[in-house]
C-alpha cells in the first residue's frame, strides 16, 4: 500500500463519498483519486466501496472493517508531519480552529491576540459554523481544534475538554414590556415571537427541553448563527432575542436592554474537542491553555491517548467547581486565570 492510496480513501470517506470534492482537498484530479482507490482495492483483494456505475454509494462490509486502520495510518502520518515541522522549524506552521460565531466574536479575540504575540510565525485559520459542522470538521481531521457548546459529544472520534460555563440572556428594545418584569417566566417568553441561535431549538437543546417540560410551544420566527444578526432583527422589531450572555455589550448595545434569564435554563458548557490520538505541537498546547487555563499538557495527553470514553465525564466533574467560579468571576470582574497549584490539583483529580 502507498500512503497516497490511503489518503484518497480517507478523503473520499471524509467528503461523503464525493470523489470530486475529495480530489479538490487533495489538489489532484477525480480520475487520479479513482485510480488510487482501485489500486489499493486490488492490493487488498476486496472492494472498499460499493458502486453504482461510476458513483460510490457506500462502504462495503470489508471497507467498514479496514477503514479504522487506514484512518489510523493517515492520522499518524499527520502527527509525524506536525512533529517534524516543529523539530525543524519550531513555532511555525498552521493552526486551524473551528468554532461558532459567538465564540469567535466574543471569547477568542484576546486569546488570539496573545497567541499571535507569542507565535507570530504560526498562521491561524478560523472556521466558523454550526456546532454540528464544527464537530464534523474536527472529527474528519480538517481542523486541529473545535470549540463549541453542542454537537461535539455526538462524535466518538473527539475527546472533549470542558472550558467554561455560560447561560443565555434576553435582548429587547429598552421600551419593551419584558423590561418591566423582574424575573420573566417561560410563559412570558413564549408569548412573544423569538429570535435565537440555529442550534438552540435542536432536539437535544436544554432550551428546547425547558419549554417542553412546561408544555409550551415557543413562537420561533428566526434563527441565526451570529448574535449580531439576532440583535439586528431585534432592533427591527421582529421579535425578542435570546443570545449568549457574553454577546451583549453594554458599551455598544446602548439601545437594547439585557434581561437575565439564568433562572430559566441550565448552564451550558463550552468545550474544546480534539481528535482522539492527535499529537499536539507546543503552539497548540499554548492556545488551549490560553483559552482554558485549567487544562495543562499532561491532562490533555492522558485524555487523548486513553481509550476510556468515560474520562471526559470525570474531567468535567473534577473541573466543574472551578468552571463555576471562573464563570461567575468573568461575569462580575472579567476573566480570571487559576493559580498553578489549583490547575495541578484539578487536573490530578481528573486523571485519577
Amino acid at each position: 500500500m502507498k500512503l497516497r492510496q490511503i489518503q484518497c480513501v480517507c478523503a473520499v470517506v471524509r467528503n461523503g463519498l464525493n470523489v470530486s470534492t475529495a480530489a479538490e482537498t487533495l489538489f489532484t484530479s477525480q480520475p487520479g483519486v479513482s485510480k488510487q482507490i482501485r489500486q489499493i482495492e486490488d492490493e487488498l483483494g476486496a472492494q472498499i466501496f460499493e458502486r453504482s456505475g461510476r458513483q460510490l454509494t457506500c462502504l462495503t462490509a470489508f471497507g467498514r472493517g479496514i477503514l479504522p486502520y487506514l484512518e489510523r495510518i493517515q492520522n499518524e502520518t499527520d502527527n509525524a508531519r506536525r512533529i517534524a515541522r516543529e523539530l525543524t522549524a519550531p513555532g511555525t506552521g498552521t493552526l486551524s480552529i473551528a468554532t461558532t460565531h459567538t465564540q469567535a466574536r466574543y471569547a477568542l479575540p484576546d486569546v488570539i491576540s496573545a497567541f499571535r504575540a507569542r507565535y507570530p510565525a504560526v498562521s491561524l485559520n478560523l472556521h466558523q459554523g454550526t456546532p454540528d459542522q464544527i464537530a464534523e470538521l474536527a472529527a474528519a481531521g480538517k481542523v486541529d481544534i473545535a470549540i463549541a457548546t453542542e454537537g461535539l459529544e455526538h462524535f466518538d472520534e473527539l475527546v472533549l475538554f470542558p472550558c467554561y460555563l455560560w447561560n443565555r440572556a434576553v435582548v429587547v428594545p429598552k421600551d419593551h414590556p419584558l423590561t418591566q418584569i423582574q424575573r420573566p417566566t417561560l410563559e412570558d417568553l413564549a408569548s412573544y415571537p423569538l429570535i435565537t441561535y440555529v442550534f438552540s431549538f435542536a432536539d437535544r437543546s436544554k432550551m428546547t427541553e425547558a419549554f417542553a417540560r412546561r408544555r409550551l410551544e415557543p413562537n420561533l420566527v428566526l434563527t441565526a448563527t451570529d448574535a449580531e444578526v439576532i440583535k439586528t432583527y431585534v432592533r427591527s422589531g421582529l421579535g425578542v432575542g435570546i443570545i449568549a450572555r457574553m454577546a451583549y455589550e453594554p458599551m455598544r448595545d446602548t439601545d437594547l436592554a439585557c434581561i437575565d434569564i439564568r433562572h430559566l435554563f441550565q448552564d451550558e458548557v463550552t468545550s474544546i474537542g480534539l481528535r482522539r490520538g492527535l499529537v499536539l505541537s507546543p503552539p497548540m498546547y499554548d492556545f488551549i491553555h490560553r483559552f482554558a487555563p485549567h487544562l495543562d499538557k499532561l491532562s490533555i495527553d492522558v485524555a487523548l491517548l486513553s481509550q476510556d470514553t468515560g474520562k471526559g465525564k470525570r474531567l468535567f466533574k473534577a473541573h466543574l467547581p472551578y468552571l463555576i467560579r471562573v464563570t461567575e468571576s468573568r461575569m462580575h470582574q472579567g476573566a480570571t486565570n487559576p493559580t498553578p497549584q489549583k490547575s495541578a490539583q484539578i487536573n490530578a483529580e481528573s486523571r485519577g
